[in-house]
């Protein structure tokens, strides 16, 4: 089912710019290969994808498919990656929806743009995804433009509860309780992230470095070096301890990690390192 972004539908414009990018299978498939979900939200996913392959033993007994997915949790801890993951595993592109051409100065604009990406979603088969939700979603009690907010949030209900079983829509938030309670409640599946345990941090270092020539124990001593990092952090730290390994051709050592991680200066490790 996988097509080339270039064929893939017409895009809305909005501003002059398309409003959403489109990924085909095979790169969703290339940007998920390293991702390390938790225990329970593994569970969430493979649950969520067996449904979608049994949807014909569902309509038999009248029970609807699920096909809303809110996530929540920090920034990098894998919300994106998830989206990716799983419109490659449905064999479905990616729609991920540009919020800087979604939302409009002019009154209406926004509201508008939110009917017409869900519109292109319902008729090109897609996961679409939108990330940082809450912009669109937010509260309509405590806004300072509450009527302009309400009009949004009152789009996207109705679009959401129009949104046919056959497509597959994903939002992910870093401020979950921001959101307006009736969004909240047309999700039927959610899924919390957060950064990662001992043991989840090992398998994603030793994902990211593969073949990668390492010192002995190296894996073992920088996922426990990283405790309190995002997967986003640490793929960042490998990156910069790979290229100066590469530079240098020697292999993957600890004091080339120390030193990307001084450079790259996760908030927390250095902290840590200077307290």
């Amino acid at each position: 089912m996988s097509k080339n972004r270039r064929n893939y539908g017409k895009m809305p414009l909005t501003k002059g710019i398309e409003m959403a990018l489109v990924y085909s299978v095979k790169e969703c498939g290339q940007r998920a290969r390293h991702i390390v979900l938790s225990p329970e939200n593994r569970l969430i996913t493979n649950e969520f994808l067996k449904i979608i392959d049994m949807k014909e033993q569902f309509a038999v007994h009248n029970v609807p498919v699920p096909n809303k997915i809110m996530m929540f949790g920090p920034p990098g801890t894998g919300k994106t990656l998830t989206a990716f993951h799983l419109a490659h595993q449905l064999e479905l592109p990616l729609v991920t929806v540009r919020l800087d051409a979604l939302i409009h100065a002019h009154l209406g604009e926004t509201g508008s743009n939110v009917r017409k990406i869900f519109e292109y979603a319902r008729i090109e088969p897609c996961v679409l995804f939108m990330d940082e939700f809450d912009a669109v979603a937010r509260t309509r009690d405590n806004n300072d433009e509450v009527k302009e907010m309400a009009r949004v949030v009152n789009t996207l209900l109705q679009c959401l509860d129009e949104f046919p079983e056959h497509c597959i829509f994903i939002a992910a938030t870093n401020l979950e309780t921001e959101l307006d309670n009736a969004i909240w409640r047309r999700f039927d599946t959610k899924m919390v992230y957060g950064n990662p345990a001992a043991e989840l941090r090992l398998e994603y270092m030793e994902r990211l470095c593969g073949e990668f020539p390492c010192e002995s124990g190296l894996l073992t001593w920088a996922s426990a070096e990283m405790e309190g990092c995002s997967y986003a952090d640490m793929e960042q730290i490998m990156l910069k301890a790979k290229r100066k390994a590469i530079i240098d051709d020697i292999p993957l050592s600890r004091l080339l990690i120390e030193l990307s991680i001084q450079e790259y200066r996760p908030y927390h490790l250095i902290a840590s390192m200077q307290g």
